[in-house]
């Protein structure tokens, strides 16, 4: 991967130091109370906002970055599955720290820190917002003040969620690669003691509905300003944002890759690229009837990020769109499954 590239490989997004982020759908939280970990439905697809220059809408165009499909209140998690070696990643949700509640920043910060580190980090379901929890991310319009930047900033003018990642320094991570050399070389030595099974066991995940078509099929119409998405926040669940343990300086000053993935209403969707958007989102009560299972994530070496007053202020969308009357179904004992300690086309940037 060249320097500085971010890339799509399938429903993934690639940033350089081997971070890999994926988009998940999921069960939509009640605003109340404090629950397990939904799992993935499936990865939200992904299309370069560059293959469509002639029905994206200008301000998309100068932003540069990748898009997907998301409906109004549907809920979405983001998994770092995949990643190798160390690294620092920022999560923006419009433009407004997803950690910390800061304004973005293109350095990263300890006092508060503004970012999670992986592979440490196995996932992030929303904004830290609660001491260890989070509230869930979930697709709002801009204009009505729901978004977390709208609440944080007072205005809704970016929307979308911004990534940013940073590599440990030259000499930190010629040191961690020694160290990993040295332990695979004692693994070696070890007498087999066994199989081991996943280390994230996640629910079977239907496949991503539709293949990406080519980027001439786009459909020939004028570009238009389309409905801007933002992500605001649904209920709480109990998930910890890891403090790191390395020291500030382990890290590069300059981030390695970074990328703005926009949302996109399921009419423009279709109305942009041509292709079909996902089903909306699964009925709640039935994805319990149906016995499948939530998660209960637990890392006892890590130590939680006490949550910031910026973002545990911020309400969740129910008090703007009003109240969901779909009834919740809560899952049963056995359904909350505990888990263990813990190459694609370049993407254009732009300025934002």
């Amino acid at each position: 991967m060249t320097e500085g590239t971010v890339r799509i490989d399938g429903d993934a997004l690639r940033l350089p130091g081997g971070v890999q982020v994926r988009f998940k759908r999921t069960l939509r939280l009640p605003e109340t109370g404090t629950h397990a970990l939904p799992p993935a439905l499936g990865d939200f697809p992904i299309r370069r906002v560059e293959d469509y220059t002639e029905t994206v809408p200008a301000e998309w165009r100068a932003r540069g970055g990748v898009m997907l499909p998301v409906y109004l209140r549907e809920a979405m998690w983001l998994s770092f599955a995949g990643t190798s070696e160390p690294a620092a990643l920022q999560i923006g949700v419009g433009k407004v720290c997803a950690v910390s509640g800061k304004p973005w920043s293109s350095r990263l910060s300890r006092h508060p820190q503004n970012y999670v580190v992986l592979p440490r980090q196995p996932w992030l379901d929303g904004i830290n917002s609660g001491k260890g929890t989070v509230r869930q991310f979930v697709a709002v319009p801009l204009g009505l003040g729901a978004t977390v930047e709208g609440q944080v900033t007072g205005e809704e003018v970016w929307g979308g969620v911004q990534l940013q990642s940073f590599p440990l320094n030259d000499g930190e991570l010629a040191a961690w690669r020694e160290a990993e050399r040295r332990r695979a070389e004692e693994l070696t030595r070890m007498p087999p003691v066994g199989g081991y099974g996943a280390a994230f066991p996640m629910a079977a995940a239907p496949p991503a509905p539709g293949a990406a078509p080519a980027p001439a099929g786009a459909p020939a119409a004028r570009p238009r300003s389309a409905p801007a998405m933002g992500l605001g926040v649904g209920g709480s669940m109990r998930q910890e944002v890891y403090r790191d343990d390395r020291p500030l300086r382990a890290w590069a000053k300059e981030p390695a890759g970074r990328v703005f993935v926009h949302l996109v209403t399921p009419p423009e969707w279709r109305r942009i690229t041509g292709e079909a958007p996902p089903p909306s989102p699964v009925d709640r009560a039935a994805y319990t009837r149906a016995g499948l299972p939530w998660f209960d994530y637990y890392d006892q070496d890590a130590t939680d990020l006490a949550p910031t007053d910026t973002l545990g202020s911020v309400q969740p969308v129910g008090d703007w769109l009003g109240d969901d009357h779909e009834p919740w179904q809560q899952p049963s004992p056995h359904q909350v499954k505990p888990l263990g300690d813990a190459p694609g086309t370049p993407v254009e940037d732009g300025d934002w």
